[in-house]
């Protein structure tokens, strides 16, 4: 664990707990609830769960119990909203689990948040979007600067910068990445790319090719380069020679496996082949060795 996000969630649970006298004796702090009277934190900035693991973490808790508390905030209404574990709250609900332990802790909403996110981050458990968008509340909402940000969760004023630039990108593609499809630094990567469809492209290419980061700027650099290109005025060229222009390029990129283009000049002409990767060239250029073998 971080030494720095430890201490900021210690010193946010470590806080006066609710003064509620059915704590149970020789448990400080802790107390039973029906877990029908729990509900989930509506600030929880952990939006994917893996089930897999809750399947796992439900199998363990009908063997030996919920065994850490659940940190909860007593609403007016009587029902305990869910500060830190609701990770644990889902899988005893899984397993069927009619009663839970919890630590109620009195804490104001922007605590709530606070501990929330403190909690995920040091479970790794954010994906980048959820990430930015709980700095983005805590800067919006409780007027957080990234410095007060960065002391709070134990990281450098850059790395939060960093991380808020990412709601930048074309929503489609903040849907990826708050899906765990595109890692921080792939997204962060395809910010280079100003246009929402050209943008939704590359990242649609890197999950496809699984492309490594050096690889995905390579890739964006090239396509940023091929967009920005001019567009030629059209050459008229009768349709005999068109459909022989059509006829070439499907026999190479059934040759090539890849995206060949034939742009005829007046007096010479260019074919284009597309690749994406490091290895895709490679791939093309052994092919095209063996093309001239003898």
């Amino acid at each position: 664990m971080k030494a720095g996000l430890g201490r900021g969630l210690n010193a946010l649970l470590d806080a006066s707990a609710s003064k509620d006298d059915s704590r149970e004796p020789g448990q400080p702090g802790i107390m039973t609830v029906d877990i029908r009277k729990i509900e989930p934190n509506k600030n929880q900035p952990r939006q994917h769960f893996d089930e897999a693991a809750l399947d796992e973490l439900a199998e363990s808790m009908k063997s030996y119990g919920v065994i850490s508390p659940i940190i909860v905030k007593k609403e007016d209404d009587g029902v305990f909203s869910i500060v830190a574990g609701e990770r644990r709250y889902r899988a005893a609900r899984m397993a069927k689990i009619t009663e839970v332990p919890v630590i109620v802790k009195d804490y104001s909403e922007m605590d709530v948040l606070q501990v929330a996110l403190i909690e995920n981050i040091q479970r790794q458990d954010l994906t980048p979007i959820e990430e930015a968008q709980c700095y983005k509340r805590l800067m919006d909402d409780f007027f957080f600067s990234a410095d007060d940000i960065a002391t709070k969760v134990g990281k450098n004023k850059h790395a939060v910068i960093s991380a808020l630039h990412l709601l930048e990108l074309d929503p489609r593609t903040q849907s990826l990445a708050g899906e765990g499809k595109l890692t921080a630094s792939h997204a962060k990567v395809l910010l280079a790319v100003e246009d929402g469809d050209l943008q939704m492209d590359c990242a649609k290419i890197i999950i496809d090719e699984g492309l490594s980061v050096r690889g995905a700027e390579a890739m964006i650099t090239a396509a940023i380069k091929a967009a920005s290109k001019p567009e030629q005025p059209a050459k008229v060229i009768s349709d005999e020679t068109a459909h022989a222009y059509r006829s070439a390029e499907d026999e190479l990129i059934r040759v090539l496996g890849s995206k060949v283009s034939i742009r005829p000049g007046k007096k010479k002409g260019k074919i284009e082949i597309e690749y994406y990767s490091p290895d895709e060239l490679e791939r093309l250029l052994s092919l095209l060795g063996r093309v001239g073998s003898p």
